[in-house]
């Protein structure tokens, strides 16, 4: 499943959430606006995201709605950068989310941008069923329950998740004009410093594995978060094991978006 997230959008002080509808929907869609853990986000919180993202305003937009990607990276705004985007990173409590929207190039650039992006989603969901693929601000969120990758208490990659970090490597090669952050969560069982490097090593453990399939090591960068971005209440397993997680954020490179400024006559 395609879950479409309206991230640049940002606009007196609301946040929407994912937008979640299948790869084959057409037709009116009726999105469900959610915060963590599918309620509302602190309303304080939505308040500071919002006057952080004044530059990222989308025209005609209200607090939630579906709209094309292409679109919407065509109406995104210029100024927004890594600075803007880390800082919203950090108030969403998602430092891959933060990554993507710090990436947006907006305008005409970044019509093309999402565009490309638009097509690489579609095909990440077809490729690999067993993740969540959102499609993020100009960019590609990927979210793999660590069970699906790793052991208990292991950063080594199972045998049978290869198949899907295989099928990841061959997009990011086939779209090769995007850079990565792999980012590894923990639930909260263990001491905060364990949980913390348990993290750490998932993702550089993913990081390896794309560069092994011939994944240019220069476009991947990791992160650990530890147990500091939960997206569920640990006090379930249930909850605990949607907080054991690897995402993978694609966005365009620096790179790619001079080479578009240039051949667009920017």
């Amino acid at each position: 499943m395609i879950s479409a997230a309206v991230a640049p959008g940002l606009l007196d002080g609301m946040v929407p959430g994912p937008i979640a509808f299948s790869s084959g929907m057409t037709g009116n869609r009726e999105p469900v606006c959610k915060g963590k853990e599918g309620g509302q986000m602190n309303t304080a919180k939505l308040r500071s995201i919002g006057a952080l993202s004044l530059v990222l305003v989308v025209a005609g937009t209200s607090g939630c709605g579906y709209f094309n990607k292409t679109a919407k990276g065509g109406a995104a705004g210029a100024a927004a950068g890594g600075v803007i985007g880390g800082v919203i990173g950090n108030q969403t409590g998602s430092t891959a989310r933060g990554a993507i929207i710090g990436a947006v190039a907006g305008g005409t650039i970044g019509a093309i941008i999402g565009a490309r992006m638009d097509r690489q989603a579609e095909e990440l969901a077809a490729e690999i069923p067993n993740a969540t693929v959102e499609r993020v601000g100009e960019g590609v969120l990927v979210t793999f329950d660590s069970g699906l990758l790793f052991d208990f208490d292991s950063d080594v990659i199972r045998g049978a998740a290869s198949a899907n970090l295989t099928d990841l490597s061959t997009s990011l090669n086939k779209y090769a004009e995007s850079d990565v952050l792999i980012v590894g969560h923990t639930d909260a069982v263990g001491t905060d410093s364990y949980n913390q490097t348990l993290s750490e090593r998932r993702a550089d453990s993913a990081a390896r594995f794309v560069r092994s399939q011939g994944v240019d090591g220069s476009r991947v960068r990791t992160d650990g978060r530890g147990e500091m971005e939960p997206v569920a209440t640990n006090d379930s397993e249930a909850g605990r094991s949607q907080n054991r997680r690897v995402e993978v954020a694609i966005f365009a490179s620096e790179e790619y978006k001079q080479r578009l400024i240039t051949s667009n006559g920017k």
